[in-house]
């Protein structure tokens, strides 16, 4: 059985820096397309990042673009995202979940994290 768990949510002035981490148990990350996804109060859930192959390509979404990096260690077979320089907007629960690519159907998801983003 396929099990994500996220943590490292929080709340943090805009502007601030939080590192999301995503612990994977059942599959091996290693050459999955895993990512990072997020939902606000009344909008659709958005893809925020991708890492697409064995190779470690990861595809960003326009929004967060230059703040965000997503990653893995194929060791502790877990997936990190380091946000920065966070707005108000980046407001939201965040999921990781597989097949990050067809925007996670037919994957797995993690319950969520949250993140607000506030003065």
């Amino acid at each position: 059985q396929v099990q994500l768990v996220e943590s490292g949510g929080g709340l943090v002035q805009p502007g601030g820096s939080l590192k999301l981490s995503c612990s994977v148990s059942g599959i091996s990350i290693q050459d999955i397309d895993i990512g990072w996804f997020r939902q606000s109060p009344g909008k659709e859930r958005e893809g925020v990042a991708c890492i697409l192959d064995e190779y470690d390509n990861v595809y960003y979404k326009a929004p967060v673009k230059g703040r965000v990096t997503a990653s893995r260690d194929k060791a502790r077979n877990t997936v990190y995202l380091q946000m920065n320089n966070l707005k108000p907007e980046d407001t939201a629960v965040y999921y990781c979940a597989t097949h990050c690519k067809t925007m996670g159907h037919g994957g797995s998801w993690g319950p969520g994290t949250q993140v607000t983003v506030s003065a």
